[in-house]
């Protein structure tokens, strides 16, 4: 759809709406204008699609105009005219970006309340009933995490982006290694630099380490001696005196076997990812993921007699070739292990995945919206709560990714990224470490993407780190 915009330049703020509200292919035409008057700033849009138009318009006093307050009346003006035109409502109104309870958790950080909070998203965003909860509820999680800090706390994400081979729905920055491991090594001499100068660094700030995640990819392509190498020289780099939490994300179960599990638990970590998508063998193949369900159960118990205070699981929902009643069958086998967390991920095509080609045999949007409604209203009489949730363009139902947790076993570091409360420093290749300044302001250092690039540019990636922590004296 063509966007213009007229009297105003903040493109940014009415595209990505334009991008929640209507997919990429969809053709017409829309105006964003902005007309200054000397009492009011008047917000109008006109939208056309299929031959129907629709408008309308929000206005603020001249006098209260900040960039907030402007672009919220032209996102505000922009949904109205769009919901003229849509066969439904949008669940997340005019809330646009990845993040729709950065907006929740703000309110309740300043002392709004869960009441006040509901009304803030019912009559300035035009947020539906359930999503209002959904974002309330993550956003209650993260004032309980936030009240976990102390100032010069950060979180510790370490990147590990390599794949035994890739998904049919995934984007990452990894490596497809199959059983060509011979970059492993390399990658590995380098991220270990960079974790002993990033401990040193923290130690000179007087930083300590909260939470710590080790992501990908899939971690656990580490063979067990790498994976010690690694837990090892994280334990002698960095004072963990106030950790309270350490994940690593094994993923794949074929990447796992209980001797990998226990020495993952006995270096120190106690949280582990393992993340079926699907408990539906068909849907595992037309996904391109070389394991079974029986394989997860295994993989689950063994990671239960490894002793790991929490387990993670993570579903799909859209995934080709599935269906309600099959996904019902994924989320009810899982749940009946009650791990501490469950994700429920919504579908998203992205341009770099193999599936975004083919597009075949995915489930309608009525059957993905069927998926997502069963698996909260299970989740939620079960005993699981929403604690964190975060979007992606190009999802399935313009829906969102939530983690669910019970017995107050939230991931403390999933909140501590998503809603960026304080600094996540990351090393390896593919990360970026997100800096909190004290004047509110947030800086990205992201590292070299690919893995043969952070190892040509081991010695830059670690000038660049010492620089990043002048920032955090």
């Amino acid at each position: 759809m063509n966007l213009t915009l007229i009297g105003h330049e903040d493109l940014y703020a009415v595209e990505q709406l334009q991008l929640a509200l209507f997919p990429d292919n969809t053709q017409g035409e829309a105006i964003s204008s902005l007309h200054r008057g000397k009492v009011w700033l008047t917000a109008t849009a006109k939208i056309t699609v299929d031959g129907k138009t629709a408008s309308a318009s929000r206005r603020i006093k001249a006098s209260d105009e900040t960039v907030r307050s402007r672009r919220r009346a032209l996102q505000q003006s922009y949904y109205l005219a769009a919901a003229q035109l849509l066969p439904a409502t949008p669940a997340w109104g005019a809330l646009a970006g990845v993040r729709p309870t950065k907006i929740t958790t703000k309110h309740l950080l300043e002392g709004g309340s869960a009441k006040s909070a509901d009304k803030l998203l019912k009559d300035v965003y035009f947020v539906t009933p359930q999503r209002r909860q959904l974002a309330i509820d993550c956003s209650l999680s993260t004032a309980h995490a936030a009240s976990l800090l102390e100032e010069k706390d950060v979180s510790l994400y370490v990147g590990i982006p390599f794949c035994p081979t890739r998904c049919a729905y995934c984007s990452f920055v990894s490596k497809t290694v199959g059983k060509r491991t011979e970059l492993i090594a390399p990658y590995l001499d380098a991220l270990l630099q960079e974790i002993k100068l990033t401990g040193q660094l923290l130690a000179s700030s007087g930083r300590k380490v909260r939470t710590i995640y080790i992501g990908g990819g899939t971690p656990t392509t580490l063979s067990c001696q790498q994976m010690q190498l690694l837990l090892q020289t994280i334990t002698d780099s960095f004072d963990l005196s106030r950790l309270i939490e350490f994940t690593v994300e094994g993923g794949r179960p074929d990447t796992l076997n209980d001797e990998k599990l226990q020495l993952i638990a006995n270096m120190g970590a106690d949280r582990m990812s393992i993340n079926p998508q699907t408990m539906i063998d068909a849907v595992l193949r037309a996904s391109a993921r070389p394991h079974s369900a029986d394989d997860v159960l295994r993989a689950y118990k063994e990671a239960e007699t490894a002793g790991y205070s929490a387990i993670n699981m993570d579903l799909i929902a859209g995934l080709p070739g599935d269906t309600p009643d099959g996904f019902r069958h994924s989320l009810d086998t899982i749940a009946a292990l009650r791990p501490a967390n469950i994700t429920v991920h919504t579908l998203a095509l992205k341009k770099d995945a193999d599936l975004f080609q083919r597009r075949e045999n995915l489930p309608t949007a009525e059957a993905v919206t069927e998926m997502v409604a069963y698996a909260e209203q299970t989740l939620r009489s079960l005993g699981y709560k929403p604690y964190y949730l975060y979007r992606q363009k190009y999802m399935s139902g313009s829906f969102e990714n939530v983690g669910w947790s019970r017995d107050g076993q939230d991931c403390l570091y999933n909140i501590y990224m998503m809603e960026e409360v304080h600094s996540i420093i990351s090393v390896g290749g593919g990360s970026i470490s997100k800096v909190n300044l004290p004047d509110g302001k947030l800086i990205r250092f992201p590292n070299p993407k690919f893995p043969e690039q952070y190892i040509d540019m081991i010695d830059s990636v670690l000038e660049k780190k010492r620089e990043m922590f002048e920032l955090l004296r």
